[in-house]
Parts: C-alpha cells; sequence; structure tokens
C-alpha cells in the first residue's frame, strides 16, 4: 500500500507506524519522505510522518541531518504537543556539533525542560537536547547545572527526574 496523504491521517496505532517505517526503509527514501510529510500542515499526517521516523535506525535518520533546522522549527513553531514531541525525539537522534548550537532552540528547550504544564515526554528530551548543546561551552554547562538544581523536583514526573539526575550526577 502505497504512502499518502490521506492514509496518514488514519494511522492511529504503533503497528501502523511500523508499517510506514517499513515501507520508507524499502525505498531507503528518509529524506524525501520527510520533506513531503514530516512537515505537513495538517498534524495528522506530519504525526504519522514523525512517528514512523522514530522506528528507524540511527544510520537511516542520518539522511535527514541536512534537514536539522527545519525539524528544529518544526518543534519550535507547532502548537501540537505529539509534532513537538516526535520532532523532538528525531532531533535528538541527529548528530549536533557546536556549529548547529541555535540559541534560540536552546532557550526553547530550557523553558520547555523547565514547564511544569509540559508533558514529561517533552520535558525530557528538551533536557536531554540542552545538555548536548550545553557540552561545547563550559559556562553554558554551569548555567544548565545551576537551573536543574534550583528546579522544585517534586513538581516533575519520574522521566523527568531521572533525566535531571543523570545530567547532575555526571
Amino acid at each position: 500500500m502505497a504512502i499518502t496523504s490521506e492514509r496518514l491521517q488514519q494511522t492511529f496505532s504503533e503497528g501502523c507506524a511500523q508499517e510506514i517505517y517499513q515501507e520508507v526503509k524499502s525505498t531507503g527514501d528518509f529524506l524525501g519522505f520527510s520533506r513531503q510529510y514530516a512537515f505537513s500542515q495538517d498534524y495528522r499526517v506530519a504525526r504519522s510522518a514523525l512517528w514512523g521516523l522514530t522506528k528507524a535506525r540511527k544510520d537511516e535518520l542520518s539522511q535527514l541531518q541536512v534537514i536539522l533546522n527545519e525539524f528544529i522549527d518544526q518543534a519550535m513553531q507547532t502548537d501540537n504537543s505529539s509534532v513537538r514531541r516526535l520532532s523532538l525525539n528525531v532531533i535528538e537522534r541527529l548528530e549536533m556539533s557546536e556549529d548547529d548550537l541555535r540559541t534560540d532552540f536552546l532557550d526553547f528547550c530550557f523553558e520547555h525542560m523547565m514547564d511544569i504544564e509540559e508533558f514529561p515526554g517533552i520535558q525530557s528530551v528538551c533536557m536531554k537536547l540542552a545538555f548536548r548543546m550545553c557540552k561545547f561551552y563550559p559556562e553554558l554547562m554551569d548555567e544548565l547545572k545551576r537551573t536543574l538544581e534550583v528546579m522544585e523536583i517534586d513538581y516533575y514526573k519520574p522521566a523527568v527526574k531521572c533525566v535531571r539526575n543523570r545530567i547532575l550526577n555526571g
């Protein structure tokens, strides 16, 4: 069955996401698939495409390195929490060098990792991404650690606490 926008609008299960991934894998065109569907204005299409991409191996996702900034823009601009979380998960699996540091994205990650109203999956991945970006600059790493230390940890879910503790402990 061919991948179409209509089909992606109907993808609501783990099994369907796996099927999408397997079909993209068979073509080997993760970049073309992403450009066509992952940034769709229809959040259901984007969500399903991103969900399928999260099933890919890291070497398969490496094709998407050239559109890292588009994933970052999407994560920061979407109003849909599922699209945000899935975009962030794709970003986390891509390489990030010192040259990729975007202060707007770092600020976004700091804001969302601290926001107790945000979903724990988004908080956790924002914390991981902030850590990756701060690694390049000791002064930013100090700021991150200070920020994590002052978090009122009782307000956060276990997944967020775990990521925070791993960063603070080494």
